[in-house]
């Protein structure tokens, strides 16, 4: 217990992040869903956000559960490095990148853009140390002859 406790920790922080900003998209679509997705510049923003919260909802719950975590990890890092080039890179370069806007931030910048994505960064790194520890297991199945018995 003690050697994962860690891990535990890490879990705990991550499952925090995507199951608050998950229901946010529900609870707040203006402002944090649909309404943000289109700020952004995402393409077909009424789909897109109830689909990226319901992912962000079962991910989180799959990860502080610990079912399929792995798998769940892989799924929220797409959806983190989709936030990051969606709406943090714009930060970086200062001016909107392709159809992604650049949103209403006092500076822009590397300093800016570390400030701003903070909790992304530290997701992404999270959810990399969740993969490497929980492993991937969608797809996988077990050849029959290892089958548990009737």
């Amino acid at each position: 217990m003690h050697r994962n406790l860690p891990m535990i920790f890490i879990r705990i922080a991550v499952a925090l992040v995507f199951l608050t900003e998950g229901a946010l998209k529900f609870l707040l679509p203006n402002e944090l869903g649909a309404g943000r997705f289109a700020a952004i510049g995402l393409p077909f923003p009424n789909v897109l956000a109830p689909l990226v919260g319901g992912a962000e909802l079962v991910g989180g719950a799959a990860v502080l559960l610990d079912l399929y975590a792995g798998d769940a990890a892989l799924m929220l890092l797409v959806i983190i490095a989709t936030a990051l080039v969606t709406s943090k890179f714009p930060i970086l370069f200062g001016r909107p990148l392709g159809p992604f806007a650049l949103m209403k931030v006092p500076h822009t910048g590397l300093m800016a853009f570390l400030h701003e994505s903070l909790t992304d960064l530290s997701m992404l790194l999270c959810l990399v140390a969740i993969l490497i520890e929980s492993g991937l297991h969608l797809g996988r199945r077990r050849p029959w002859y290892q089958s548990k018995g009737l």
